[in-house]
C-alpha cells in the first residue's frame, strides 16, 4: 500500500478514535513455483575481480564484410501495442498501448527515452556502464518477430563474438520474449567484466506522465518477487539502489500500468538495480536494470519475458495457467504485483465483486460507488447505533462509577472487581462503544484501497462536464486564469469539507465549555480543513466515496440523535420513578 494511502487512513483512524473518546468520556452527549525453463545452462563459477571500466573501452565494432549498416526503425503492430524499435543497439524507442488512452494518444510505456538510455537496451558489464550505441543488422522473421545482430571484437583479448537480440511478440498479448545470445569465436571463450557479463534494462519511465510533486496519488514502486513473497521499494528522486536477493520476477509499477521482467533462468542473474536518476527535462526515471552473471562459455542464450501493460487482475493472472496464455506459461504469479490491502485483500475482492455486480445493472461506475456505499452504511447502521447507545449507558452509570472509584481509589484490585460487578449487573460492556467502530476499520482500509486504485475507474465518466474521469480530480472550469486557483477548481473536496463540518456540528456536545470547547473546535474545524488539503487532488472516485459516506453518516447521526433523545427521556422517567418523584411533562 502506497505512502499516501497509509497517511490518509492513519489520520482517519486517529480522528475517529479521538472523536469517539471525546464523545463518550470527556463530553458525553445529552442527546510459487519458478517459471518452467527450457534447459539449464551450466555455469563455471570462477572468482574474478570486478573491473571498473568505461563503456567505450569494453568493445570495439569489428569491421563487417557486408555493406555498412544504416540506421532504421522497425514497427511491430499488435492488437495491444505499437512497438517502435531501432537498430541502434536493437532497442525499443516507442511502446504505445493502443487500448488505453493518455490524452489524444495511447499510454506510452517507453517514456523518457534519450540517446543514452533506451528501453530494453544492453550495457556490457555492470549497470553503471553506458548502453551499446552500435548499429545492428536487422532480420525481420515475421510480423511479430524481429532480430538484431552484430559482430564485435573484445578490445582486451582480441576475440570476436556475435551479440544478438530477438524480440518475439504475440498478436493479442501484453507479454513478449527477448532472447539475448552470445556466440564467441577466434579465442573468445567468455564474456566477463568482473562478475558481470551484461546488464539489460527496462524503459527509463512508464506512462502516463505525471508530476510527482502535485499528483501525490500517482506513484512509481519497484517490486521483486521470490516465488512466495513480494518486496516493494519506493526510492527518492535521483537515487539508485541495488537489490541483491533472489527473485523470479522484478519490475516497476505505477498506479495503473507496469513493466515486469522475468528471466527464464533467475539463477544466472547477478543483481538488480533500481534507478530514479533524473535524465530528461527534470523528469525522474523509474527504471530497473538486471545484471547477468559473467558468461564462461563460448556461446550462450538467455531468455527474458517482459510484461508491459495494465496493472489488472484479469491481464496478469492468465500467466498462472498454461492454457490461458499464448506462451504456455504457468505459475508466473505476476498478479502478485497488484496493489492490494495486504491481509485484507479478500475483503477488497468481495467489495470489488459487489461493485462490479452493481455495474452490470447500472453501467456507471460513479453510481456503483454510491449504491455500494449506501448498502454498506445500511449494513453497518446497527453497529453505529449500538455504539451511540453504549455512550448513553456509560452516561447513566457515571455516578455509580465515580462513587466506586472514590471509594476504592487506594485498592486497585477491589476497584476492578467492583467495576466488573457493576458492569455485569447493569448488562453493560465497556467495549460496546469502541468495538463496533474498530470492526469498521478493516472495511475502511479495503474500500480506501479499492476506490483509490481500481483500474476500471481510469477514464470512467460519472457526470459529463464535471467528473469525466473517476481516476483524477473533478473539474469545474473558472472564467479565465485566476491567481492561486488557476483555470479550474475541484468541487468534490469542497462538498466533502462541508459535509465534515456539518457532521461535526450535529454531533458536537453542547456541554463542552472553556478550554474543552477549544479542543472540540479544533476537532470540528481543524481536522476537516486539514483533510480538505490532503484530499484536494485525490481521485474523484475516492472522494465520491468519502463524500457520500459523510452525507449518509450525517443522516444516520440525525436519526440516532432522535433515538438517543427518546432513550434519554425514558431514562429520566425511570430515574424519577425510582425516587418516587413526580416529573411534569413539558407541553408540546
Amino acid at each position: 500500500m502506497e505512502k499516501n494511502t497509509l497517511i490518509a487512513i492513519v489520520l482517519s483512524t486517529i480522528v475517529l478514535i479521538t472523536f469517539t473518546v471525546l464523545q463518550t468520556v470527556v463530553f458525553p452527549p445529552k442527546a510459487a513455483e519458478e517459471v518452467v525453463v527450457e534447459q539449464e545452462i551450466p555455469l563455471i563459477e570462477e572468482p574474478v575481480e570486478k573491473q571498473e571500466v568505461s563503456s567505450s573501452s569494453l568493445t570495439v565494432a569489428y569491421p563487417d564484410d557486408e555493406e555498412s549498416i544504416k540506421e532504421e526503425e522497425i514497427v511491430i503492430l499488435t492488437s495491444k501495442a505499437k512497438i517502435t524499435l531501432s537498430n541502434r543497439g536493437g532497442d525499443v524507442i516507442g511502446y504505445e498501448l493502443l487500448e488505453h488512452r493518455d490524452g489524444d494518444a495511447g499510454v506510452e510505456m517507453a517514456d523518457n527515452i534519450s540517446a543514452q538510455n533506451r528501453a530494453f537496451s544492453i550495457a556490457l558489464g555492470e549497470a553503471e556502464n553506458g548502453i551499446i550505441q552500435d548499429l545492428f543488422h536487422v532480420k525481420k522473421i515475421d510480423d511479430y518477430t524481429v532480430g538484431f545482430y552484430k559482430t564485435f571484437q573484445d578490445s582486451r583479448s582480441g576475440g570476436k563474438y556475435i551479440l544478438a537480440k530477438q524480440y518475439t511478440f504475440k498478436p493479442d498479448d501484453y507479454l513478449f520474449r527477448l532472447d539475448v545470445s552470445v556466440e564467441g569465436s577466434d579465442g573468445m571463450n567468455r564474456l566477463s567484466f568482473g562478475d558481470a557479463a551484461y546488464t539489460i534494462r527496462t524503459s527509463p519511465q512508464i506512462g502516463p506522465y505525471y508530476n510527482a510533486k502535485s499528483n501525490r496519488y500517482e506513484n512509481r514502486t519497484f517490486m521483486s518477487f521470490d516465488g512466495n513473497k513480494k518486496k516493494t521499494q519506493v526510492i527518492g528522486e535521483g537515487k539508485t539502489q541495488v537489490y541483491e536477493k533472489d527473485f523470479t520476477w522484478t519490475g516497476v509499477g505505477g498506479k495503473y500500468f507496469e513493466i515486469l521482467a522475468v528471466p527464464v533462468q533467475p539463477s544466472t542473474m547477478l543483481d538488480v538495480e533500481f534507478s530514479t536518476v533524473v535524465e530528461v527535462n527534470n523528469y525522474a526515471n523509474a527504471q530497473v536494470m538486471l545484471t547477468r552473471k559473467a558468461i564462461m562459455e563460448s556461446s550462450t542464450k538467455d531468455s527474458y519475458y517482459f510484461y508491459v501493460g495494465p496493472r489488472t487482475e484479469k491481464d496478469l493472472k492468465i500467466y498462472n495457467n498454461s492454457q490461458d496464455n499464448p506462451w504456455g506459461l504457468s505459475n508466473m504469479k505476476l498478479n502478485e504485483s497488484l496493489q492490494s490491502s495486504g491481509i485484507l485483500s479478500w475483503l477488497e475482492s468481495i467489495l470489488k465483486f459487489c461493485m462490479e455486480l452493481i455495474y452490470k445493472i447500472i453501467p456507471n461506475w460513479g453510481v456503483s460507488i454510491i449504491i455500494l456505499t449506501i448498502i454498506i452504511k445500511i449494513l453497518l447502521f446497527p453497529l453505529t447505533k449500538k455504539s451511540s447507545m453504549g455512550t448513553l449507558k456509560m452516561q447513566e452509570l457515571q455516578p455509580q462509577i465515580k462513587e466506586i472509584q472514590d471509594k476504592y481509589k487506594d485498592q486497585p484490585d477491589k476497584l476492578n472487581m467492583e467495576m466488573s460487578k457493576l458492569y455485569k449487573e447493569s448488562g453493560y460492556n465497556p467495549l460496546s462503544g469502541c468495538l463496533p467502530l474498530l470492526l469498521q476499520f478493516p472495511l475502511i482500509f479495503a474500500m480506501y484501497n479499492l476506490f483509490n486504485n481500481y483500474f476500471e475507474f481510469r477514464g470512467a465518466m460519472f457526470i459529463p462536464g464535471w467528473i469525466p474521469d473517476l481516476s483524477i480530480g473533478d473539474i469545474v472550469p473558472l472564467p479565465g486564469n485566476l491567481p492561486i486557483l488557476g483555470s479550474q477548481i475541484h468541487l468534490l473536496p469542497i462538498i466533502y469539507l462541508a459535509s465534515q463540518l456539518i457532521f461535526g456540528k450535529v454531533t458536537q456536545s453542547s456541554a463542552a465549555a472553556g478550554g474543552n470547547n477549544t479542543q472540540m473546535k479544533i476537532m470540528m474545524y481543524g481536522m476537516p480543513i486539514m483533510f480538505f488539503f490532503i484530499f484536494y487532488n485525490a481521485p474523484a472516485g475516492l472522494l465520491l466515496y468519502w463524500t457520500v459516506s459523510n452525507v449518509l453518516q450525517l443522516f444516520q447521526q440525525m436519526i440516532i440523535n432522535r433515538m438517543m433523545k427518546a432513550k434519554r427521556a425514558e431514562m429520566e422517567l425511570n430515574k424519577a420513578a425510582e425516587k418516587k418523584v413526580f416529573v411534569p411533562r413539558k407541553k408540546k
